[in-house]
């Protein structure tokens, strides 16, 4: 399917029966406990709310949008028909034919139906959501990516961080060590300079999935997009910071970020994409919104973090990173992957906590290298836990099918590897207060090779009916038991 922007991408889920439509629901609180328990049910269905309590009809709030598997392939051309791995490998190969597609500057776009500069600024016209009862105020940055340009490369990134709405024109700026929207704001402030950013609060799935994606330094998120619509995207300059503006986002605002000597605030607790509150109430970097961007009737797209063992606990039903993963793997020189998963991730960007990658056994040692291979390499080393590697016969999306091998192919003696000292994030709930205190934001990591030992020929034969007699009987007796 084709689609224009986040509107047009829900006009057509609901011509397919995918959206429900929930009007009067108070944004403290309530919203946050209809979306949590809608992510615990494994039909999940695209919500729309309007006439939020509080608010003027048409200030609206999308959730959901791309969190089960279906929605996620119709939104990135991904064919549904496809097995969960088999949707990881067409996505792999279609990264393989990545040609960036630069943004075009145009004077005029939807964006430009409000404006609100200066004095008139007032962030508390959207309804922006209190999302969980031991959240630190209301969170509007679940699903925002927020637009940088490097001061000294002139290069543009677009990154999804974490957005407070500290009162009419200032946010809370949340940014994990290590992200280039970090490195970036760092380099204004050595400079003795407030950061310039754009924030969009209304994206497309594109452009939501572009920003939570890794590319290296120096590429920008909007040729990726480009690169996802197959055209470019349509952009306004920024009055007030020069950056550019997709004319089609339903919100937007330009800022700049001071450095935190300067101004900060106590920003969170803010429950986050793993399960937990982890960092705590501290101060941060603030944002001062010089000017806000909307068009009429408009929609946040909101991404806010719940607990990832839920069904719908991730920001999509594909883990979009297990295909970059599988990349660094072979880029390595890493043979015969099959499959590659992550239980747990928080969107492509965030981490990978519980990879599963399947391979064709073909060399001791091919397990471990897989296993070494994962942990140091791009978003596989990034606030990771657990990697298990599994054999060609064990499908890495199906954690049955994982726990299977893990309790009958691994010794914990010998399977097990721990690696200390390795790249985290303030956000992971096992970092200590003392290792916070000093910055030290490391972890450990398992490896854990579950697989049959290469070496042994007589290890006892799967008790399984094979794929070739189950296809033959579900050909004959599919109509009465069912797919």
């Amino acid at each position: 399917m084709d689609y224009e922007n986040l509107r047009d991408f829900i006009s057509q889920m609901e011509a397919m029966g995918e959206v429900k439509v929930i009007e009067g629901a108070d944004p403290h609180l309530e919203i946050g406990a209809i979306f949590e328990i809608m992510a615990g049910r494994q039909e999940r269905p695209l919500v729309l709310y309007d006439k939020i309590k509080g608010f003027p009809p048409g200030f609206r709030i999308a959730g959901h949008t791309t969190t089960t598997t279906l929605r996620t392939a119709l939104a990135f051309g991904i064919p549904e028909t496809l097995s969960k791995p088999q949707m990881v490998k067409f996505w792999r190969d279609k990264l393989k034919t990545f040609k960036p597609i630069p943004p075009v500057e145009v004077k005029d776009g939807p964006i430009l139906e409000n404006v609100m500069e200066g004095d008139k600024v007032n962030m508390n016209i959207f309804p922006v959501p209190f999302w969980h009862e031991q959240d630190g105020g209301r969170f509007i940055g679940t699903g925002g990516p927020s637009i940088t340009r490097d001061p000294d490369d002139g290069w543009i990134n677009v990154g999804t961080y974490r957005v407070q709405l500290m009162n009419e024109n200032t946010l809370g700026w949340h940014v994990s060590p290590g992200h280039h929207g970090r490195i970036m704001r760092e380099k204004y402030w050595a400079k003795g300079k407030p950061c310039p950013v754009v924030i969009v609060f209304g994206p497309d799935p594109r452009l939501f999935l572009a920003a939570t994606y890794t590319l290296p330094w120096g590429q920008t998120e909007l040729d990726y997009w480009g690169w996802l619509r197959g055209a470019p995207m349509k952009v306004i300059k920024g009055e007030y910071t020069g950056l550019p503006i997709p004319v089609d986002a339903e919100i937007a605002i330009e800022g700049e970020c001071p450095p935190p000597e300067q101004e900060s605030m106590i920003e969170g607790p803010f429950g986050e994409w793993t399960g937990y509150y982890a960092s705590g109430a501290v101060q941060e970097p603030i944002i001062k919104v010089k000017r806000v961007l909307y068009r009429n009737n408009p929609i946040i797209f909101a991404d806010p973090p719940r607990s990832p063992a839920l069904p719908g606990g991730l920001a999509f039903g594909i883990p979009f990173n297990a295909a970059e993963i599988w990349d660094k793997l072979e880029a390595v020189g890493v043979p015969d992957v099959q499959g590659v998963w992550d239980h747990m991730s928080g969107g492509t960007g965030g981490g990978a906590l519980f990879v599963v990658v399947s391979i064709k056994q073909r060399y001791a040692g091919h397990a471990r290298q897989t296993a070494l291979a994962v942990a140091g390499s791009g978003i596989g080393a990034s606030h990771g836990r657990w990697v298990i590697v599994v054999d060609d016969d064990i499908d890495p999306s199906d954690i049955n099918q994982v726990i299977w091998a893990l309790t009958t192919r691994c010794d914990p003696v010998k399977s097990f590897n721990i690696i200390t000292d390795a790249w985290s994030t303030r956000l992971d709930s096992m970092i200590t207060p003392d290792k916070i205190a000093n910055n030290d934001f490391t972890n450990s990591r398992a490896l854990v090779t579950a697989v049959k030992h290469f070496w042994r020929k007589d290890f006892p034969a799967v008790s399984a009916i094979s794929k070739e007699l189950a296809a033959k009987y579900l050909e004959k007796w599919g109509k009465v038991i069912g797919p």
